[in-house]
């Protein structure tokens, strides 16, 4: 009989491309692959359908703010954990691998009512919401830093690394170029504001576009539904909703980038030596979980940060020329950096999990 995964995670990319990540090994590997996420979110757009058997549910949403939908979402939890269970039970998985987002929490719960081993990954340097409501029905927590074992249970929390995308080494700078009609000599700014964009951030870029053209060319991926066609023809500007195979040849040509700092985001920068400015969500947008990741990755020389609310054009353009200049430092302190193999880490305990359980039985 062939062995079964159950993969989930979603509601913005940083909770699917490390998934994503996984699915070619774990082919390579014999398994066979379920994904269990919702009917309209972003999972339910990228992951690949022709090789990976997709399934929907109900999922609910905690917002950080007064809104009925937290009620109504409340019922649409237990939609999704009935719904979950009953495909966990026809499909009989091995082992469920959730990398969190508040889609993942039905799959958990339905997951640990079928008997069936959770594993979970958490990309952040402090657990998410998710993940905390995830963490007592899991056999095992996954982590991208270190540090984030001070606040899981010793018991259970393995420190992996984050899973990169095999693909993002193998980019073409030559492509890159032609895919945004660019010239060779001149450097190339990276803005990313995360799968969703960045409202703050496309302005700040917006506003200033002429001072960094002076210095830069820009790759802009500025999210779903930012585009602004009054910046289409500006000579030496690039801007993409969202770009996924030609991500690769994007990143080869990028001298620097500038982001928010989401934990797959990052590690991928510092995987491919990319020096960035990373401009973390504030706490009246967040819980804080980008702060502390900024923090730690400018404290170990990989990035620099400014804070949002010190966010000025004027202190914009001097931290990107401040970047730029000492980016031989951030690259070499990059090229110190002892990263575990994420990917390879985590199929290896997917392996293993399914050893052991096979032997149990």
């Amino acid at each position: 009989m062939k062995n079964k995964i159950v993969l989930t995670g979603g509601g913005s990319a940083g909770h699917v491309t490390p998934n994503l990540s996984l699915i070619p090994d774990l082919q390579n590997a014999g398994w066979e692959i379920h994904y269990i996420g919702t009917k309209k979110g972003i999972e339910s757009k990228v992951v690949p359908k022709d090789s990976v058997i997709y399934h929907s549910v109900k999922a609910g949403k905690w917002r950080r703010y007064f809104d009925w939908k937290n009620l109504t979402d409340i019922f649409n939890v237990f939609l999704g954990i009935c719904k979950s269970t009953l495909i966990i039970r026809k499909i009989k998985p091995n082992v469920i691998f959730s990398k969190g987002g508040f889609v993942s929490v039905p799959i958990v719960i339905g997951g640990w009512l079928n008997r069936v081993p959770v594993i979970l990954h958490e990309s952040d340097l402090t657990p998410g919401l998710a993940n905390k409501l995830s963490t007592p029905f899991a056999q095992n927590i996954c982590t991208s830093f270190a540090e984030t074992l001070d606040f899981l249970p010793k018991n259970k929390s393995i420190h992996v690394g984050s899973p990169i995308r095999q693909e993002l080494i193998s980019g073409d700078a030559s492509n890159g170029l032609s895919f945004c009609g660019f010239v060779e000599g001149k450097p190339i700014l990276m803005v990313l504001g995360g799968s969703l964009g960045s409202v703050k951030i496309n302005k700040l870029i917006r506003d200033n576009i002429y001072d960094i053209l002076n210095k830069f060319q820009i790759v802009h991926i500025c999210g779903k539904g930012k585009l602004d066609k009054g910046f289409n023809e500006i000579q030496g500007y690039r801007q993409f909703e969202y770009v996924q195979k030609e991500m690769a040849d994007l990143f080869k040509i990028t001298d620097i980038a500038v982001g928010r700092a989401g934990s797959n985001s990052i590690f991928e920068f510092l995987y491919l030596k990319i020096p960035s400015l990373l401009i973390p969500l504030p706490k009246t947008a967040s819980r804080g979980d980008q702060i502390l990741n900024a923090a730690m990755f400018s404290e170990l020389g990989y990035s620099k940060m400014l804070q949002e609310e010190n966010l000025t054009d004027e202190a914009f353009l001097d931290a990107l020329d401040e970047l730029f200049h000492d980016k031989e430092k951030y690259i070499q302190k990059m090229m110190r950096a002892k990263l575990p193999d994420g990917k390879e880490n985590i199929v290896k305990l997917i392996n293993q999990f399914n050893i052991e359980r096979n032997v149990m039985q």
